[in-house]
């Protein structure tokens, strides 16, 4: 991480206050993952166009998350099986923000990422009866679901100069479950998120020029396939490949 210190410091700040036009809690996203080595580069070339979060003089921040399923793993398996209308479940802890939210994200069939998301003191692997019934009244349904892994990571959080788009960089992740934990620290996953898909994004092609290309991936369902190595992953194989591709080189 010290490599990239420097560049990140380069940046012209924003705050989480400045920020409130682009939460864009219902967007379009576009992923990438590449090799952390290519992360230099990449963010110099961004420089010009993007301001990044900073909160208390830092602009890499630490994010814990707990993420919750059934024990049929509904929400792995819709994603695995490409179903739309699907959900996520989990707590999600922004460190230097001081902040905790249960949040209920949808994928619905238009492609759009829905989140939404209520404010909670701290993370507990345990659901009370106040977040059971906040989860129902958005999903429609009663689900039985328990905490399964913990994800985390460090993020770097962009934000366009001119332009309804936030871009964010996760390094150094971690995730593990009772038994077993496991990391893509020589990873970058990247996340262009915008209020509606457009491909001029700076990102979008800077990346390109750079032969960083999208991917469908999912930090979740990744995880769970490493620490359920027995899991239906047939659909994924491609994903697994490219990453241990990655992971290799």
């Amino acid at each position: 991480m010290s490599n990239i210190l420097p560049i990140v410091s380069d940046f012209a700040p924003i705050s989480l206050k400045e920020m409130d036009g682009v939460k864009l809690m219902s967007r379009t996203d576009i992923k990438f993952a590449f090799q952390l080595s290519k992360l230099p580069a990449l963010l110099s070339k961004l420089l010009p166009f993007y301001n990044i979060l900073t909160i208390d003089g830092k602009v890499i921040h630490e994010y814990k998350s707990l993420y919750f399923d059934t024990n049929a793993r509904k929400f792995y398996i819709d994603h695995h099986n490409s179903r739309v209308n699907r959900n996520k479940i989990r707590f999600r802890e922004y460190v230097d923000s001081g902040l905790t939210f249960l949040e209920v994200k949808l994928k619905n069939n238009k492609g759009k990422t829905i989140k939404k998301r209520m404010k909670v003191d701290s993370i507990t692997k345990e659901l009370s009866n106040k977040h059971k019934a906040y989860i129902e009244n958005i999903i429609g349904k009663s689900l039985d679901v328990t905490a399964k892994q913990w994800i985390n990571f460090s993020r770097i959080t962009l934000v366009h100069k001119s332009k309804k788009e936030r871009l964010t960089i996760d390094i150094n992740l971690t995730f593990k479950n009772n038994e077993k934990e496991g990391n893509l620290n020589d990873i970058v996953i990247a996340e262009v998120k915008q209020e509606r898909m457009s491909r001029s994004s700076d990102f979008i092609r800077i990346a390109k020029e750079m032969s960083i290309l999208p991917i469908r991936l999912s930090k979740y369902c990744i995880s769970t396939m490493e620490l359920w190595p027995n899991i239906k992953q047939n659909r994924f194989k491609k994903k697994l490949l490219f990453i241990n591709k990655l992971k290799q080189a």
